[in-house]
């Protein structure tokens, strides 16, 4: 019996159902009790049919015996096919033989649900099983990886209301690129050009003016034509901007909440990892090791044999390289101007090089995050705009907050799927999705 949960399901009972599988424990045994879910798998045996029922909270073995049930219920019982919704009631019983110690002896059992013959095979391919992703999440390992994704989430917004921080929501639609006009994807908005949101950054920083320290858990929209495991056209990221923050406080914040959050994964949820996902996964130790970019360079060359220019950025297989060579999470600071973003705020001690990091993941996962001190001087930013060539008409609300007293100011986005891909090691961030958007897959 798998069970994959530790919350409170006293409420919510729906249909009838007296408990879910997970309540069921030995404690229960000689009890009646009534559970509604789908059948996961099914065997007959003579006068014995033997169904595995799962629910959103696990597995357990039901027998439904000839004798100890109406003949309607046998007849559903043997009649029944994979993944049909069902409803059934019996006792409690102890059974060694039962998967998880524990089963249902069933003294009535009901389609409620009648399935056509499942056509998800054990050789199923992966493209296969992304076109019948609708069907393909109720395997344990799909529904495993959303749930702790999930639970990511839910830990993320622990640490930082712990912290102070204020969720807010940024808008979806937008006007200006804050990470490249390029990877805009365009929408007709009543006879307007807008778009949709890359990040909510610029959003957050206007908010910090009056709530001080934010974040959101929200959807980005890119238009790459990026194939690697890295990269969706829609994904979803924590993002949180902090009033009068330096670049080291934002480091030391993601220190912080990545360690939080692996910590409580593993506390909450190690079975998981380890039985469904086979992951052995060890929580990060705080303080990460920082590296400069130019250092980076270095090492790629010296350890990894690839080349690479100042001033260009890393591409898939460098950062890959770069991450083989750490055993947890590591930043690397100091990126070019050249290849930031326009908001990202000059080292003044040297020009060429940003107040900015990324936090890679060990392993060969790369980038989690992406963060730095954002420009607070109107002049400058209004420099950087034009240098970029964006339209700066666009940003004039984005530049008035220079005007009207905004501080010194720094910020980071964590991409969730990287994240959850990352803690339970998976190959693809695609897995981590619902359903995932890529640049050839928008169906279903």
């Amino acid at each position: 019996m798998i069970k994959v949960t530790k919350l409170d399901l006293s409420p919510l009972k729906t249909f009838g159902k007296t408990h879910y599988i997970a309540e069921i424990t030995e404690k229960l045994e000689g009890e009646k009790v009534t559970l509604t879910g789908w059948v996961y798998r099914k065997r007959e045996h003579g006068k014995l049919v033997f169904i595995i029922l799962r629910d959103g909270t696990g597995t357990i073995q039901v027998t439904i015996h000839k004798d100890k049930v109406d003949e309607r219920s046998f007849k559903d019982a043997r009649k029944v096919s994979l993944e049909s919704a069902v409803k059934l009631t019996g006792i409690v019983k102890r059974d060694p033989r039962a998967p998880g110690g524990v089963e249902i002896q069933a003294t009535s059992f009901e389609i409620v649900s009648l399935a056509e013959p499942w056509p998800i095979t054990k050789d199923a391919g992966k493209v296969f099983l992304l076109d019948m992703r609708h069907l393909h999440i109720r395997s344990f390992k799909v529904r495993t990886i959303l749930y702790l994704r999930s639970e990511i989430c839910r830990y993320m917004r622990e640490f930082l209301h712990k912290k102070g921080f204020v969720e807010i929501h940024a808008p979806i639609i937008i006007t200006a690129a804050c990470e490249g006009g390029a990877t805009l994807f365009p929408l007709k908005y009543f006879g307007r050009k807008a778009y949709l949101t890359q990040s909510a950054q610029l959003y957050e920083e206007a908010a910090i003016t009056s709530l001080e320290k934010v974040y959101t858990i929200a959807p980005g929209f890119r238009s790459e034509k990026s194939r690697t495991r890295r990269h969706l056209t829609e994904f979803w990221m924590v993002e949180c901007e902090i009033a009068f923050a330096t670049h080291e406080d934002i480091m030391k914040l993601q220190e912080e909440l990545v360690t939080y959050v692996c910590e409580k994964i593993v506390e909450e949820h190690e079975k998981e990892l380890k039985e469904i996902l086979n992951r052995e996964f060890k929580p990060p130790t705080i303080p990460f090791e920082r590296i400069t970019y130019t250092e980076a360079l270095d090492l790629l060359r010296e350890k990894a044999g690839i080349e690479l220019p100042w001033g260009e950025d890393f591409g898939a297989e460098a950062e890959r390289e770069l991450s083989k060579m750490f055993d947890q999470p590591f930043f690397v600071t100091h990126f070019p101007t050249v290849i930031r973003s326009f908001y990202h705020q000059p080292d003044p001690e040297n020009p060429e090089v940003t107040l900015s990091s990324d936090l890679m993941a060990p392993e060969g996962y790369g980038e989690l995050s992406s963060g730095g001190v954002r420009i607070s001087d109107y002049d400058l930013l209004v420099k950087r705009i034009k240098e970029q060539n964006l339209p700066l008409e666009s940003y004039s609300w984005y530049l008035d907050l220079r005007k009207y007293g905004i501080p010194p100011h720094a910020g980071f986005g964590i991409g969730i799927e990287r994240l959850t891909a990352w803690i339970c090691g998976l190959e693809h961030v695609r897995d981590t999705t619902l359903f995932p958007r890529t640049p050839s897959r928008v169906y279903p």
